[in-house]
């Protein structure tokens, strides 16, 4: 594989966006595409439901196999293959027949681009984390999370559009041919140093688990996890925005319109302009702020006239605003890893971070059906209006506490 370097090129965040583009496209195929054409052959939402989970079930659990990316073979090495392969399966989706006898075919598809979609994320982590600067943290997290944004707007938007109004053949093959055509960045990205690799595999991997043990139990990287498992700006309302459009009288096409494509690219350009400004400011006070930010637009929704145009304004100003949020979680956890196994590091407190979408899409959920769609909102603002308290709270007493440590002699 030749390798370019251009340090410092005004494209090179272009590149970087395009590492994070195949798991953004696998999961809006297989949540968007793939789940409308089976649910149109009459297969059940049950069994729809059982397909889509199996496609992130990968996303969840891909800490475990990270160890492996940083510890054998290159990075590049890795991200061509795995983004080889989810193209692969993906246009092999395209010549299957839609019918419930081949759902079985399409879980196991979907099962595998969805798992080697998540190593071209493990592989992207480590390649920008080796490739750009201190001061440039802030806006690669905002150029990874434009790139799964992105990429979830090309499988769910493109792929169903595809599938519409082109044969059926196009859609998983077009996007195949997608995936596979990101390792072209490859071309023009340094490999990875790997200090941490030795001789033996088992030694390599040990010394993986090292580095993420002394990230989590060093002050700044136990504050990270901690900030990680805080619903701040999680942008869980986003989920039930069909849910409740009835309330601001918003069409079926307006829905689509701000809650799909548009909302997406919306949310692509808070990313990118979220990075810049965490590069501006420490990057976790920009987190929070951004936080507070997306809470104070909630409250402004439900106090709203209950219009279809104030549905599309603030919807799509809530992707906006979540597309900050988003930016300045990457570019906290990026500037947290540092370098070496920067992939399993990465993908350590990412994973973690699911863990308050799920929970405060619940609390959103209960808010609903407790007060109606003001209580979503005003519910989805207080989660993230206490969690920022939260951490405010528990990182001054770290502060407190480090300030009364006596420094080691």
């Amino acid at each position: 594989m030749t390798e370019r370097v251009l340090p410092g090129s005004r494209l090179r965040p272009v590149f970087y966006i395009m590492l994070f583009l195949p798991m953004g496209i696998t999961n809006g195929y297989a949540v968007v595409s793939l789940a409308y054409l089976l649910s149109q052959a009459g297969v059940s939402v049950g069994a729809i439901a059982g397909l889509v989970g199996l496609s992130l079930l990968p996303q969840t659990w891909r800490a475990l196999w990270a160890p492996f990316v940083d510890a054998t073979l290159s990075v590049r090495g890795w991200y061509l293959i795995s983004a080889v392969l989810s193209g692969v399966m993906m246009a092999a989706t395209a010549f299957v027949p839609i019918t419930s006898g081949n759902l079985g075919i399409f879980e196991a598809l979907c099962f595998g681009f969805s798992f080697t979609a998540t190593i071209t994320t493990i592989a992207g982590s480590s390649l920008m984390a080796h490739g750009t600067s201190e001061e440039e943290k802030g806006r690669a997290g905002g150029w990874s999370q434009a790139g799964n944004l992105g990429g979830t707007g090309l499988g769910g938007g493109l792929g169903l559009w595809l599938a519409q109004h082109a044969p059926l053949w196009t859609s998983g093959t077009a996007l195949g041919v997608f995936c596979i055509a990101t390792s072209l960045a490859l071309l023009f990205l340094k490999e990875p140093s790997a200090e941490h690799r030795v001789q033996s595999l088992l030694g390599s991997l040990a010394n993986v688990g090292r580095e993420c043990w002394t990230l989590l139990t060093s002050q700044r990287g136990a504050l990270v996890f901690f900030l990680m498992l805080l619903p701040i700006g999680v942008g869980a309302a986003q989920n039930l925005w069909s849910a409740v459009a009835g309330d601001w009288h918003a069409s079926g096409d307006a829905v689509a319109l701000v809650n799909g494509v548009l909302g997406g690219l919306v949310a692509m350009v808070g990313c990118l302009i979220g990075g810049w400004i965490c590069d501006l400011m420490d990057r976790k006070t920009a987190y929070i702020l951004f936080g507070v930010v997306i809470a104070v637009a909630t409250v402004l929704m439900a106090l709203s006239p209950r219009t279809q145009t104030m549905f599309v304004v603030f919807v799509l100003l809530y992707a906006f605003l979540t597309g900050f949020s988003y930016a300045g979680y990457a570019a906290v956890v990026f500037e947290a890893i540092g370098k070496g196994a920067a992939g399993t590091k990465s993908n350590v407190l990412s994973g973690i971070s699911n863990v308050p979408l799920i929970y405060a899409g619940i609390f959103d959920g209960w808010g609903h059906d407790r007060w109606g769609s003001n209580g979503l909102l005003y519910t989805d603002a207080a989660l993230s209006l206490l969690g920022v308290m939260v951490f405010v709270a528990v990182a001054f007493m770290v502060r407190m506490l480090a300030a009364r440590t006596p420094a080691a002699a």
